[in-house]
């Protein structure tokens, strides 16, 4: 038979994995896209212009679902783990979005910035100016996968400037994170 006392420690120890369990659950955003399923082929519209594709660069929608409490903005990178230099390619940097905004529209991601959300910036990406880049991976390759990231942030603004580098909005998004989310695209060519 089991003691009062140890029937209360169990419970309570059942009680709180149940609690992280949630929790954990929680730390994870949902993240989809009208362009592509997570996994799937990335269509010609999106790819780049330039460096030999033939694309019409038009930024992807982007959505994501619930944000942790406490979240006080958002940030998405598009990022080629697979880029043939040593470091991946960085594809597009949007941060200081508001928590209130749950999606980036299709064509948002222009150069100039003008149809992002209220206080949104963009970072420099590795083709050397703000703005979407969409996938041009060399010819010949395996399909490259581009890994959309949406984060949940605990400030409600980066302490970095309009055309920051990747790296260094990223080294204050790693310190920011509450919680964030994936979806992965595949272009070949």
């Amino acid at each position: 038979m089991i003691s009062a006392k140890k029937f209360v420690w169990v419970v309570s120890a059942l009680a709180m994995v149940m609690l992280m369990s949630s929790q954990a659950r929680a730390a994870r955003i949902f993240v989809s896209s009208t362009a592509f399923k997570n996994g799937g082929k990335i269509s010609q519209k999106y790819v780049f212009s330039g460096f030999g594709c033939t694309g019409k660069n038009v930024s992807p929608q982007i959505r994501w679902g619930r944000l942790p409490h406490g979240t006080k903005s958002v940030a998405v990178t598009i990022y080629d783990p697979n880029a043939p230099t040593g470091s991946g390619w960085w594809h597009w940097v949007v941060y200081n979005i508001p928590p209130t905004v749950h999606e980036l529209p299709e064509g948002v991601g222009t150069k100039s910035g003008a149809l992002l959300p209220k206080g949104a910036l963009q970072g420099v990406t590795d083709f050397g100016s703000p703005g979407y880049g969409g996938p041009c991976p060399p010819k010949g390759d395996k399909p490259h996968h581009y890994i959309v990231t949406v984060y949940a942030l605990k400030t409600d603004k980066l302490d970095v400037g309009p055309g920051a580098s990747p790296a260094q909005i990223g080294y204050f998004i790693h310190f920011a994170t509450v919680a964030k989310g994936r979806l992965i695209g595949r272009y070949g060519r």
